[in-house]
């Protein structure tokens, strides 16, 4: 949003803080249903060019979407995010994290959905790609320009 000068770079930087620990309490509230220890260290491995390329192809699946959203259906903005992040889940090789706070909160849960801390920074990396290419691909289809 701060690329499509819809948020101010000073908003922005307050969002991320506040997601991160919004992510990181939602893996400790699974985990305390589950009767998990609130915080462990993901063991899963996530490496591997395939995973990368699925994680990049999950992240730009969504950013196109919600740049399409919020230029043709806005209203349906999050039926939208939430259905492309669960088809995203079971079409990508990388289960679809799409977002790096979540990455980062994955890496504190040793379940099935967990990232081992030394695969983060590809994945965030993957992440940035996708979601580079998704907003000059999606600006220039829906915005006639980078949006």
């Amino acid at each position: 949003m701060t690329l499509r000068g819809a948020l101010r770079p000073a908003e922005a930087g307050a969002y991320l803080p506040v997601q991160l620990a919004g992510c990181v309490a939602g893996a400790m509230r699974a985990h305390a249903m589950f009767g998990l220890p609130l915080i462990q260290e993901a063991t899963a491995d996530r490496s591997g060019a395939g995973r990368l390329l699925g994680e990049a192809a999950a992240t730009f699946a969504l950013v196109f979407a919600i740049l399409g959203a919020l230029r043709h259906r806005p209203q349906d903005s999050p039926a939208i995010v939430a259905l492309v992040i669960t088809a995203g889940y079971w079409w990508t090789s990388s289960t679809s994290f799409a977002n790096p706070a979540i990455s980062i909160a994955r890496t504190l849960t040793d379940t099935f959905t967990g990232i081992d801390p030394s695969d983060l920074a590809g994945f965030i990396a993957a992440q940035t790609a996708g979601a580079g290419l998704a907003w000059l691909i999606g600006g220039w289809l829906f915005y006639g320009k980078a949006s």
